[in-house]
């Protein structure tokens, strides 16, 4: 197939264009480098199945010739309040990659009668009262909150995606992504990882804000992406949670990357400010997952870390 991926040079965009390309398909990526790396695609330059435009998704898309699948992957998705790639520092481009970079993409897929796919998150749940999530469940989102600008975009994607399914018959699917993590990620992404595996390579104290009681669910990007290409040659139009059911505290989660590191310095404590309403608990039930596209996560913590750590050392220049 020719298959169009947006947010192309992003941390998942890259890594789907790279395992796409080894299946066989001719890729044409978008990004507009507004959190994605040309690092990240670098080296694709010379493969001759691999077409890249520099495009804002958030415009109309004009792409010549025909496309039998489009791939929406464009969003800022950095929680961190710091940084400036992340959503609280980008909320108008994060509502524009959600709303009208999602009705641009369905038209090209519709245009084109094409395979549709959506990349939503588990921040659509907002801060759940449900544990674990299943997809049927609505989520406890704050509106008008901070993290809102990122979750309600993926909340109207989704919307938008179905209703696009139910009028116009495009062949949608959507993939719900819990905590990601591997090779590529930016290492001032704001998440746990990447904020505890930079210190532990420092061997400084990894920091933890809070407690440590809340949990996460992480997934090395080689099991999401199988996940997601699965979805995409499915006939599964609702939303499927694809990410690691191993759920597991903030703080055995930083005991576990000092004990694969080697780091002896521990952990330190900061508060936790509660008022960008960072999730308490993540945990995906991947039921749906399971039973009709018969996949979940083969590789454990350690390995996936292990895989990981490489890519941290080069990009802190510890090699």
């Amino acid at each position: 197939m020719r298959i169009l991926i947006t947010g192309a040079a992003g941390f998942l965009g890259s890594h789907l264009s790279d395992r796409l390309l080894n299946d066989g398909h001719k890729v044409v990526g978008m990004d507009n480098f507004i959190t994605g790396s040309k690092d990240n695609i670098a080296h694709l330059a010379d493969n001759e199945n691999f077409k890249f435009y520099k495009h804002d998704i958030s415009n109309y898309i004009y792409l010549p010739g025909e496309v039998e699948a489009v791939l929406h992957f464009a969003s800022p998705a950095s929680p961190n309040p710091k940084s400036p790639m992340g959503y609280f520092n980008l909320p108008i481009q994060t509502m524009k990659a959600g709303a009208l970079g999602t009705h641009n993409t369905l038209g090209v897929a519709k245009e084109n009668n094409s395979n549709y796919l959506l990349a939503s998150t588990s921040e659509i749940y907002g801060d759940p009262l449900v544990h674990p999530q299943t997809e049927d469940y609505a989520g406890n989102v704050d509106p008008v909150g901070e993290r809102a600008v990122y979750d309600e975009a993926k909340r109207f994607a989704e919307a938008l995606t179905m209703a696009y399914h139910r009028t116009h018959g495009v062949n949608t699917h959507i993939v719900r992504i819990f905590n990601t993590y591997g090779p590529r990620m930016d290492l001032e992404d704001g998440r746990a990882l990447p904020n505890f595996l930079k210190q532990a390579l420092l061997g400084q104290p990894l920091t933890i804000f809070g407690d440590g009681t809340q949990t996460r669910s992480f997934c090395y990007v080689d099991d999401l992406i199988d996940g997601i290409v699965r979805l995409l040659h499915s006939e599964q139009h609702l939303p499927v949670n694809i990410g690691n059911p191993d759920e597991i505290t903030i703080l055995q989660f930083a005991e576990a990357i000092n004990e694969i590191t080697g780091n002896k310095a521990g952990v330190t404590y900061l508060p936790d400010d509660r008022s960008i309403r960072d999730p308490q608990r993540r945990q995906p039930d991947i039921t749906r997952a399971r039973t009709i596209l018969d996949w979940e996560p083969k590789y454990s913590l350690e390995k996936g870390i292990e895989k990981t750590i490489p890519y941290f050392k080069e990009k802190q220049g510890l090699v």
